[in-house]
């Protein structure tokens, strides 16, 4: 199965109006989304603070810190107006210097943790705040300034508002990739079973759930998860309530499914065996959805960052695949309309999200690796023609799509009847005389395949030009290839010789 290499990357400031700022946020998010269809990506959340007319204050460095630690001593003391000085104090710490400043003033984070703790619900959310602007810094010495804090956001996902439990979770979802100490600190205080109870309480609430999503992949992403992570979230209930929140809400979107879908892809490419993923049935879940939208996609219907939705869900189905029995794959996958979906894919994201296209053919050739049904499937739907025109696109779409007809091919001869009479030994024509060596290797096998199914099938290969082919390819430079094309001439065409030296033409 494959693997992605990480990429860590932080998000960063927006400023403007609030609309703007809004507006900047959305569009941020997206792109950020938008990059992880191509690797896996640690990124920052700031959650907006909604009831701010002005949500950025620019400010120099020096007013920024002296800022700081006015606001920092005046808290000190309590008063009426300590939730004023909070907000105060969160916009304040927006500027990097200003973090560092901040933190820097002895008990300073003591300071906060007693108002997140206190009996001020208005106090408590600011507090919360602060820490939020907190763990969206840039800085490495800022995230474990923040431990003190953490037991007390990982209790408070149990309850409180909506708007507090986000806020809890986007600042430890900021706080885990941040340093290595942090996030042991953080599994020991029981970050994996704080956020199985989050979602599970909190399964109605898309918002809350999206950003249990964002957290837990945060998470996923670390480089020892498969060791120290992966294996207390699959025991945990967190994989089902992942799996029930795939089906988009149509009034919330998709960023929730899309956050989860993100989850579990990093799941299943970071184990070897996902039998515990296959049991809880992933991989129908991932193949009915794929079903739905490639119905969609094939309508015309695409729907704002549908892609960075389809994209985890193809990865996840490609890595399942891999686990999944032969036996059994036919039940895991449920519908064999599933190849139409892919399909339908591949062709829509073809020239907008080659990367897009070349997923969906890689589990195309998961599915038909092992399944005669699937095979026949795409010669029985029509599909095959439609794959055989795709084979001059480059960007290892072509290698994967020969793959798929491959696999076809090596289930049964009358399969490799039917893809002659379909005009795929034109097509290899073609891809012979590529300068890609694995697309001419490709190509030999398949054409064995095609010639030792029958005599009329290497009649017609001959007819068509393929023995001059073959015989160019005995001084190709890649061994592997002579060794291919001299077998395929000494062993199962030599009788077409006099055939080819009549009248014979080269394929065009």
């Amino acid at each position: 199965m494959w693997r992605l290499n990480k990429v860590r990357h932080k998000a960063g400031r927006l400023g403007g109006s609030l609309e703007e700022l809004k507006l900047k946020k959305r569009e941020h998010e997206k792109a950020l989304r938008q990059a992880r269809r191509d690797r896996q990506l640690v990124s920052k959340r700031l959650l907006l603070n909604e009831d701010e007319d002005q949500p950025e204050v620019n400010m120099d460095t020096s007013s920024g810190e002296q800022d700081v630690v006015s606001l920092f001593h005046t808290l000190q003391h309590s008063g009426p107006e300590r939730e004023a000085h909070l907000k105060a104090l969160s916009k304040a710490l927006r500027g990097p210097t200003a973090q560092l400043t901040f933190i820097k003033q002895e008990n300073s984070m003591h300071l906060l943790v007693g108002l997140l703790t206190g009996s001020n619900a208005s106090c408590r959310l600011q507090a919360v705040r602060c820490l939020h602007e907190l763990s969206h810094s840039s800085h490495a010495n800022v995230a474990p300034a923040c431990l003190p804090a953490t037991p007390y956001l990982l209790t408070y996902l149990s309850g409180q508002s909506t708007k507090f439990t986000e806020l809890c979770l986007y600042t430890l979802g900021n706080l885990c990739p941040e340093s290595d100490a942090v996030k042991e600190k953080l599994l020991a205080q029981g970050i994996i079973p704080a956020l199985a109870s989050c979602i599970e309480n909190q399964r109605h609430n898309l918002a809350v759930v999206e950003a249990v999503g964002f957290t837990l992949s945060q998470l996923l992403q670390a480089k020892d998860a498969a060791a120290k992570i992966i294996p207390c979230v699959l025991a945990s209930s967190l994989p089902s309530h992942l799996l029930s929140v795939l089906t988009p809400d149509p009034k919330f979107g998709l960023a929730p499914a899309i956050e989860c879908a993100w989850c579990l892809h990093y799941l299943t490419c970071s184990m070897e065996d996902n039998r515990v993923l296959l049991a809880q049935g992933a991989l129908l879940k991932c193949s009915s959805l794929l079903v739905s939208l490639g119905a969609a996609v094939a309508e015309g219907n695409k729907e704002e960052g549908m892609e960075l939705l389809i994209c985890p869900l193809l990865r996840c189905m490609g890595n399942l695949l891999s686990s999944c029995p032969v036996e059994t794959l036919s039940t895991e996958v449920g519908d064999v309309h599933v190849v139409v979906a892919l399909c339908a894919l591949l062709q829509a994201y073809l020239q907008s999200q080659p990367a897009l296209a070349r997923e969906s053919a890689w589990v195309l050739n998961n599915l038909t690796a092992h399944s005669s049904a699937l095979c026949s499937a795409l010669l029985t739907l029509n599909l095959v023609p439609g794959l055989i025109q795709l084979l001059p696109f480059s960007q290892g779409i072509n290698t994967m799509i020969l793959r798929v007809l491959a696999n076809i091919a090596h289930k049964k001869e009358e399969f490799c009847v039917q893809l002659t009479h379909l005009g795929l030994l034109s097509a290899l024509c073609a891809t012979l005389k590529m300068a890609d060596q694995e697309m001419v290797t490709l190509s030999m096998d398949v054409l064995f395949m095609l010639v030792v199914s029958g005599p009329q099938v290497a009649e017609e290969f001959v007819k068509q030009g393929g023995l001059l082919l073959l015989e160019a390819s005995q001084y190709n430079s890649e061994g592997e290839i002579r060794r291919r094309a001299t077998y395929l001439l000494e062993h199962h065409l030599v009788s077409y010789s006099s055939y080819c030296s009549v009248d014979n033409t080269p394929c065009s």
